[in-house]
């Protein structure tokens, strides 16, 4: 109440001192207000551009040009998501479209008399023995159809506008555009027109303001109007197979099958915190309920959980480890396989080259051809030769055996001493003793976390070739998970290696799973971008900038699809499956987070509440 009597009273003073003011006087003050207000920004000082010029072919907004184009025509049948592509273009352009409805009843009448006519011109031609007009007969088809859906309430009418505005920093640059879209536009029948000499009235009516100053319609009914919807996400469902996510466009299911694609083989990239582990670990766990094998190489130690609630294997290699296996194994052969004489152990020696590279770090040719020959003397001690047709079930040797052979022949003692680091050296044992590791489990992790990491290639290498081998022998549904596949990409033998295994594991129905989070060092490499090729199935989650551009180019994503990656939450990210991709959604039940999860602040309240059950005293 008193607040009320101070501007009352404020009020009343301030009127009777403007009273008692001059004319002369108000007026300088008014003038006072009035540079006063124009000397001091506002909103839309801060927004508007410097200046803006209206061209009878563009505009000029500052430094930038803009030029409006209207849509006139449609052809008969278009299909859906047809403006998409001009969205996805790379160039600023704002796009604009206006449906106003129409009322039925006028429509009605409209087409009343329109289908009169037709009728009329069909009889007097056929009267005056003229040729019939299919397109007449066509029109008055399309325009009886239109009656009845419109009768039933199938179909409503409208009046469509579309408008598009381009910007560029010159006209050179808009040309460009504007020839790309109108080819887009008129290769599927849809013809536009610059707005000349309305680009004021155009560059308004693509303004976010929901002003329509063009006013340039075409009438449509509702099902060609619903596929001008220039944001459609595919329906990855198939019906069968696991469930991968939520599409996030629609809200549904994405389940599908691996193996039903061209390849079964799939690479993630992601991150480090992103979710991929989580998501590889769930599909497995899904696939293990569908009847498939898993099979993994674990550089963490993030699988051995997993590995325990399905009844699997854990093999450590280590140095320390007893767990062993011989880079010397012979294949077994496939069932009902044609072999010649040498064919297996051709195969392994291609194999053991490759890895001697590896752990001799650099072989010349000649150095090559030397152990070549020794590679074929030392399978010879144990009667493993080129005349034996199938020499699985053989002893193979061991890489003392081959050092021993090195020894004796010339120009080997160098590759001897150098292998000798791995025999009777500081890495001596874990590559150089008969296998001893069973492979006949549904669930089989290769945990290499305690490894040395100028030993994480090689063992990676002489397992994966172990897993191929025994892959080959006996035909069955599986899916190899190999984690940090970066590591492999710096060697030139492991990632052709790695490539040569991903291009032929679909003959043996085996689908392979790439994973890194080194973007750079695994499409820097010709075979990385190779092992992509021959991926049906891509999974990118969250993103770093640097990377975010790399895949950008690689998989020709739209600046929205980029900003996702990089704005991505933990497992989101986008879904690639043959020719279809999806937003997704990677999502788990309860239980199976508690099995899968890697958040280690979710495993260490597991611990501490597995902690307190046990020293829990059951009398209290």
């Amino acid at each position: 109440m008193t607040e009320k009597k101070i501007s009352s009273s404020a009020k009343k003073k301030k009127e009777k001192t403007i009273k008692k003011l001059s004319n002369a006087e108000l007026k300088k003050i008014r003038i006072a207000e009035k540079i006063l207000k124009e000397g001091m920004t506002s909103i839309k000082d801060l927004i508007s551009p410097s200046s803006f010029k209206v061209n009878f072919r563009n505009i000029q907004i500052g430094e930038t040009y803009a030029k409006t184009f209207f849509v006139y025509a449609y052809p008969q049948y278009i299909s859906a998501n047809w403006l998409s592509p001009v969205i996805d273009l790379d160039a600023q352009i704002d796009v604009s479209l206006f449906i106003y409805p129409y009322e039925s009843g006028d429509i009605m009448k409209q087409l009343r008399k329109r289908v009169t006519e037709m009728h009329s011109t069909i009889n007097m031609e056929r009267e005056r023995g003229l040729a019939r007009d299919p397109s007449l007969e066509a029109a008055l088809e399309d325009a009886e159809r239109l009656r009845d859906q419109l009768a039933r309430g199938q179909e409503k009418f409208f009046q469509f506008g579309l408008y598009f505005t381009i910007y560029a920093n010159d006209e050179e640059s808009i040309k460009k555009t504007q020839i790309t879209i109108q080819s887009m536009l008129g290769g599927k029948l849809v013809l536009s027109k610059p707005a000349d000499f309305q680009h004021q009235h155009g560059f308004e009516s693509t303004l976010p303001l929901g002003i329509d100053n063009l006013e340039i319609y075409r009438s449509i009914n509702t099902e060609p109007l619903s596929s001008s919807f220039p944001f459609t996400s595919s329906d990855m469902s198939t019906g069968e197979g696991i469930l991968y996510g939520i599409n996030r466009h629609n809200n549904s299911l994405i389940i599908f099958d691996r193996f039903s694609l061209e390849n079964a083989n799939s690479v993630i990239f992601a991150k480090s915190g992103s979710g991929k582990s989580f998501a590889v670990k769930l599909e497995l766990l899904r696939s293990l309920m569908m009847g498939s094998d898993a099979i993994v190489i674990d550089p963490e130690d993030e699988y051995q959980k997993l590995s325990e609630v399905v009844g699997g294997t854990t093999i450590k290699m280590s140095l320390n480890s007893t767990q062993r296996i011989n880079p010397f194994d012979i294949p077994h052969p496939m069932r009902n396989e044609i072999l010649r004489p040498g064919d297996l152990l051709r195969s392994s020696i291609i194999s053991m080259l490759g890895l001697l590279k590896l752990m001799l770090k650099g072989v010349s040719p000649t150095e090559e051809g030397i152990l070549d020959k020794a590679l074929i003397d030392t399978y010879a001690l144990k009667g493993i030769t080129m005349d034996e047709e199938d020499p699985s079930e053989m002893e193979p040797p061991i890489m003392s055996d081959l050092e021993n052979v090195l020894k004796r022949m010339r120009g080997g003692a160098e590759l001897a001493d150098r292998l000798s680091k791995f025999t009777t050296g500081s890495y001596s044992g874990i590559f150089n003793n008969q296998t001893n590791v069973h492979f006949d489990v549904n669930f089989l992790v290769f945990q290499i976390r305690d490894l040395e990491d100028e030993l994480r290639p090689i063992a990676m290498y002489t397992i994966l070739d172990f897993i191929w081998n025994r892959i080959r022998s006996k035909l069955k549904k599986r899916i190899l998970v190999i984690d940090e596949a970066w590591t492999m990409m710096k060697h030139e033998d492991s990632a052709k290696f790695l490539h040569g295994l991903v291009k032929r594991a679909r003959k043996y129905y085996l689908g392979v799973t790439t994973i890194t989070q080194d973007v750079e060092d695994f499409l820097h490499s010709d075979y990385g971008k190779a092992i992509i090729t021959n991926s049906s199935m891509q999974l990118l989650l969250k993103q770093a900038p640097s990377a975010a551009d790399i895949l950008e180019e690689v998989f020709h994503l739209s600046k929205g699809e980029k900003y996702l990656l990089m704005n991505s939450e933990v497992g989101q990210g986008i879904l690639f499956a043959g020719m279809e991709h999806a937003a997704v959604q990677i999502i788990a039940s309860y239980s199976e987070e508690k099995i899968i999860t890697t958040d280690p602040e979710a495993i260490l309240k597991a611990q501490e509440l597995e902690d307190e059950s046990i020293n829990e005293d059951p009398l209290a």
